[in-house]
C-alpha cells in the first residue's frame, strides 16, 4: 500500500467520523425539541452517513462497478434531499 492510499483512506475516516458527529448532535438535537424539521434534518444527515461509509467500503477494493457506483450516490442523493427539504419545512 502506497502512502497517498493510506493518506485517502485515514482521510476518509475522519470525514465518516464527523458525518457521524453530524448525525449525533443532530439526533439529540431531535431528541430535545421534535419538532419535524430537526427530524428531516437528523435523516439527511444520517443517509450522508450512510452514503460516506458505503463511500469508504468501496474505496477498499480495487474494482468498482457501475452498480456499485450507484449503490454510493444514491445515500447522498436522499440525504442532500432530505436537507434540503428541512430548511423549507
Amino acid at each position: 500500500m502506497d502512502i497517498l492510499e493510506i493518506i485517502l483512506a485515514l482521510m476518509r475516516l475522519v470525514m465518516f467520523s464527523l458525518a457521524m458527529g453530524l448525525t449525533l448532535i443532530s439526533f439529540q438535537s431531535y431528541r430535545q425539541q421534535q419538532t419535524t424539521r430537526l427530524e428531516y434534518a437528523f435523516i439527511g444527515f444520517a443517509f450522508i452517513s450512510m452514503g460516506t461509509g458505503v463511500m469508504t467500503l468501496n474505496s477498499q477494493f480495487e474494482v468498482i462497478s457501475t452498480l456499485m457506483s450507484i449503490a454510493q450516490a444514491v445515500p447522498f442523493i436522499v440525504g442532500f434531499s432530505m436537507l434540503y427539504v428541512s430548511l423549507y419545512r
